[in-house]
């Protein structure tokens, strides 16, 4: 798999949801959508993504594109975490396997994971004969890395870590987003890209099903669509984001304005005029995935329960009851 093409692809997905044109974006880089969308091998050249990442924080009024992109990618979306989970057992392991395809990626750095005494850390360092080190692509590619690489760490495990500190060279007006973000308020100034972790996460299982979890969900809602056509109402592409990141949970409408570089008050009044709310469209989102993994008949109740953010089983079936009119049980039997 080309990932930088498929990195570029879902940098045009999240900005589609962003309501900016995929058409557009890829003119004012000199890209090709068709191009993009075939399967030949595409060289993207350091002028062209540096024009996208400019273009795209432009057109959305959004310095940290980036950071949010990270946070709204799916672990498996830039097809790494098939080949990691195939070589890995653990969170240490999967991390090291990481850091060996990241050249893959993108040529500005390159990640490195070192263990210590009381955890490890994950450090991003630009290559020395590099040239772009202080282009405007580069500071939105190490956004995205640094917010993608947790994330890919809690799909790999099915629930949110959080790091003990964070250090990099933020832009003080943006601190409160990237301890949002980066889910870290030890964040440090620094000439150097680091995220360090508690040692208990090192030995960590990663679980299989988790990543066929993921791809499940991909595969109902076409995460990385390959079409980037007319821009859907907002609760659709709100719909789409939820249940493609729903292995992680439903998050907080203030969470998901955070990512869409809005408030949670324009989100929720968008969404009324739409005519649904916001705890209506997180509702729906629920009921498709109970539903979901229930006919495909691969996770029992109570880990549905789970996965699905409900502490008790028997608030599960509450809800299930309220969307159906049955139990779980008795849905299954019928």
């Amino acid at each position: 798999m080309d990932m930088q093409k498929a990195l570029v692809k879902n940098l045009l997905a999240y900005a589609v949801r962003r309501e900016i044109p995929a058409e557009q974006l890829c003119s004012l880089a000199g890209l090709s959508i068709s191009a993009l969308q075939s399967k030949n091998p595409l060289v993207i050249t350091p002028k062209q993504l540096n024009d996208l990442w400019l273009n795209a924080c432009h057109l959305s009024n959004d310095p940290l594109f980036g950071l949010h992109l990270g946070e709204s990618m799916q672990a498996s979306a830039l097809g790494m975490v098939g080949l990691i989970i195939q070589h890995s057992s653990t969170v240490g392991e999967a991390l090291t396997q990481a850091a060996s395809f990241t050249h893959l990626i993108t040529d500005l750095f390159g990640m490195q994971v070192t263990q210590h005494k009381t955890g490890f850390t994950i450090q991003f360092i630009p290559y020395k004969d590099g040239t772009q080190e202080h282009s405007f692509a580069f500071q939105q590619m190490m956004d995205l890395f640094m917010a993608y690489t947790l994330h890919e760490m809690d799909g790999l495990v099915l629930q949110l870590i959080q790091p003990k500190q964070v250090k990099l060279p933020f832009n003080s007006d943006h601190e409160a987003e990237y301890q949002r973000v980066l889910r870290c308020t030890a964040l440090r100034k620094s000439k150097e890209y680091v995220i360090e972790f508690d040692k208990q996460h090192w030995n960590t299982p990663v679980l299989t099903a988790n990543y066929e979890l993921q791809s499940m969900l991909l595969q109902k809602v076409g995460a990385v669509d390959d079409t980037f056509g007319n821009i859907p109402n907002l609760r659709t592409r709100l719909s789409s984001y939820l249940l493609a990141n729903a292995y992680l949970g439903i998050p907080s409408l203030e969470d998901l304005a955070a990512n869409f570089n809005t408030s949670a008050r324009t989100l929720q009044r968008k969404l009324q005029e739409e005519g649904i709310t916001y705890q209506q469209l997180a509702e729906s989102v629920r009921k498709s995935l109970a539903l979901h993994y229930l006919e495909s008949g691969t996770y029992p109740i109570k880990e549905i329960s789970y996965i699905l953010g409900y502490n008790e089983l028997s608030a599960f079936t509450r809800a299930f009851k309220r969307w159906t009119g049955s139990s779980p049980v008795n849905y299954l039997k019928n």
